[in-house]
């Protein structure tokens, strides 16, 4: 199959960018924008694509949801056994990225992710619906199955057996927060000039530069 997309193109021309109004704090700068996003309505404004690799070098992506932000860093919940939290053991360093196309832009953030107490897990695990907590015991993620028939037999296994009372929270499942050592904030211009505001970590204070687009 070939596809021309040569004349795909759209000019960017809802906001900018500069050095003199953005926070001085990436994380101030990044709420401004998240409530923004929620505000406009973008489609899961929580959505962000993880990039994890191995030793070898080898990239994976995956979307996940952003669940918490707190003073060092960003929050989201997996299974410890999936292919994403394998590659985290044996590297750590992570980028994620939120596409907020609607309004023409994008965060990307790159740092260092790190488990969750279990006391935090536990907190987010019991305010997941129950079909939520219960999907965490089903799936062993990431490893390959024959039919989706065995998930719903395991699902039904779930139910009775935790019928009576409430439902643990796996000694699989937790998660991790990705604590940033940089932070770009991302937004189109016309002639794709773009404005790329950086955010850079030394000990514990941000320096800001512009980045050509």
């Amino acid at each position: 199959m070939s596809l021309d997309l040569a004349s795909l193109r759209q000019e960017y021309t809802k906001a900018s960018l500069d050095l003199d109004t953005v926070s001085t704090s990436p994380f101030e700068q990044f709420g401004k924008w998240f409530d923004e996003a929620q505000k406009s309505e973008v489609t899961e404004p929580n959505a962000m694509v993880l990039s994890t690799s191995d030793l070898s070098g080898h990239i994976t992506q995956r979307t996940v949801l952003l669940k918490a932000i707190d003073p060092n860093g960003f929050v989201f919940y997996t299974n410890y056994k999936s292919r994403k939290a394998r590659q985290i053991e044996e590297n750590p360093q992570v980028c994620i990225l939120f596409p907020w196309y609607q309004l023409e832009r994008q965060v990307i953030i790159t740092g260092r992710a790190e488990k969750v107490s279990t006391a935090q897990s536990m907190k987010y695990f019991l305010s997941r619906p129950l079909g939520s907590q219960l999907g965490a015991w089903v799936s062993h993620q990431s490893e390959v199955i024959t039919s989706r028939s065995i998930l719903e037999i395991k699902l039904q296994e779930m139910k009775a057996k935790f019928r009576d009372g409430k439902i643990p929270l796996p000694d699989f499942w937790g998660g991790y927060k990705i604590v940033p050592d940089s932070i770009e904030f991302w937004q189109g211009r016309a002639s794709r000039l773009h404005d790329r505001i950086l955010y850079t970590r030394s000990d514990s204070d941000w320096s800001t530069q512009r980045l050509a687009p």
